[in-house]
């Protein structure tokens, strides 16, 4: 009888096949990405991977002339799963039905290939120790900063550092919004409006602005640069809904710009990780990047500082990332080589409680003490003012005005901000960003 090419693998525990023989793939999705995956793979002058199915919803909407004829469209998983594809390209995003059609493909052992942030971010150690155990791989590039080939860097690139440290812009709806309370001081609502009308984000962009969306990615550069594995949950996440334009005015006083920064440092058995405004220098690799660009840079014990800068998303720059993993995927069934081993994670404790110089903004009521009786309540918690920042020409009954404050920890400023948010002249809660140098 003969055999399948999930039972080839099983059997053998490696992922060969002949030379001449064309590696066989699936595209679950054709959507944003999806599309432009199988426009690649049809241009493609080398036959090799091959596309031999195409999997959605309501293919008969779905299919396209420049599709080859012999390519099988069906809206039947088990149809996919069944056949003798050797790769799998997850691309329907979510949670569910993903994992499922995900776990089943590497029980099956079907190599996989995956966009999907959600998915990995919750459940990619599992993933990754079910396709070691069954002869397959699992590749993520595109997971994290679409076209930014950080992750594949990861894995290849970088994996004889130690990393220590990873920070990034990773969301491109924020950096837009940002860039444009940045370039022309306008309402934070008219700038989200514009990003929508973009196409950048979308209807409801809660998932962008309010950080989830970046600490899903987060979690996942921990996993495959820190070795750590971390739940977004455990990540702390502070929204860009607070930034005013006059924000700006006041970080440029300071030479400073705002950026929503992901970051993470891994100290010992600890991860201080979190997602959240915060201030850069005007003239970092941070503060450079503008509009909907992302930027990663890694931090090692040997390589010191190494940046990742490009397209976050898009159909075509996304549906790259995706053809190179599919590309290296196809590589090592070519040639037999054995699936990576599962990773070795540690099981970090997660803190949020990182030690950093702070930037103050306070609306207020403009009355007598104001100053004094903010000093009184930082003192009382042992912190020490840097600088006044106060910028004429607005009303005294709304009146914006900013205190720096000398390094301290999270943990220490906390108390003082809820003191503060309840003093009578306060009009809102003070914004507490950290400044990073």
């Amino acid at each position: 009888m003969r055999k399948t090419s999930a039972e080839r693998t099983k059997n053998t525990g490696t992922a060969s096949r002949p030379a001449a023989s064309p590696c066989r793939v699936a595209l679950v999705g054709f959507g944003t990405v999806g599309r432009p995956v199988a426009k690649i793979l049809c241009e493609r002058t080398d036959g090799s991977p091959r596309l031999t199915h195409i999997f959605n919803r309501n293919v008969a909407s779905k299919k396209q002339p420049w599709v080859p004829g012999d390519v099988s469209w069906t809206e039947d998983f088990t149809a996919v799963l069944n056949s003798e594809v050797d790769i799998i390209v997850e691309l329907i995003g979510g949670l569910a039905p993903a994992e499922e059609f995900v776990r089943s493909a590497l029980q099956a052992g079907k190599s996989v290939v995956t966009a999907n942030k959600q998915l990995i971010a919750r459940h990619g150690p599992e993933l990754l120790q079910l396709a070691s155990a069954n002869g397959c791989q699992l590749e993520f590039g595109a997971s994290v900063a679409g076209g930014v080939p950080v992750l594949p860097a990861l894995r290849t690139g970088l994996s004889g550092d130690r990393l220590h440290g990873i920070a990034g812009i990773l969301n491109g709806t924020c950096n837009y919004i940002l860039s444009r309370l940045e370039s022309d001081r306008i309402p934070f609502g008219e700038a989200l409006e514009e990003a929508q009308a973009r196409g950048y984000a979308e209807a409801d962009a809660s998932e962008d602005l309010d950080g989830g969306d970046a600490r899903a990615k987060l979690a996942i550069l921990a996993l495959a640069g820190l070795h750590a594995r971390v739940s977004p949950a455990d990540i702390r996440a502070r929204t860009i809904r607070t930034i005013d334009a006059v924000d700006f005015d006041y970080a440029a006083e300071l030479d400073c710009t705002i950026r929503q920064i992901s970051r993470a440092d891994l100290k010992e058995t600890e991860l201080f990780a979190e997602v959240g405004p915060s201030l850069v220098p005007a003239a970092s690799p941070f503060g450079r990047v503008q509009r909907n660009l992302n930027l990663v840079v890694t931090s090692g014990e040997y390589g010191g500082d190494m940046a990742f800068l490009g397209a976050g998303a898009g159909g075509y720059p996304t549906a790259v990332a995706v053809v190179s993993d599919l590309m290296f995927v196809a590589g090592s069934l070519s040639v037999g080589s054995r699936p990576h081993r599962a990773l070795r994670l540690m099981l970090p404790q997660v803190s949020c409680d990182f030690e950093t110089p702070w930037y103050l903004r306070f609306w207020v009521k403009d009355q007598p003490g104001i100053i004094a009786s903010l000093a009184g309540i930082l003192s009382s918690h042992q912190l020490n003012i840097d600088s006044v920042l106060q910028k004429t020409g607005f009303d005294k009954h709304a009146l914006p005005f900013v205190i720096t404050l000398e390094p301290c920890r999270d943990s220490q400023l906390q108390p003082a901000l809820q003191q503060m948010s309840t003093q009578s002249f306060a009009l809102r809660p003070c914004l507490a960003l950290p400044i990073l140098r």
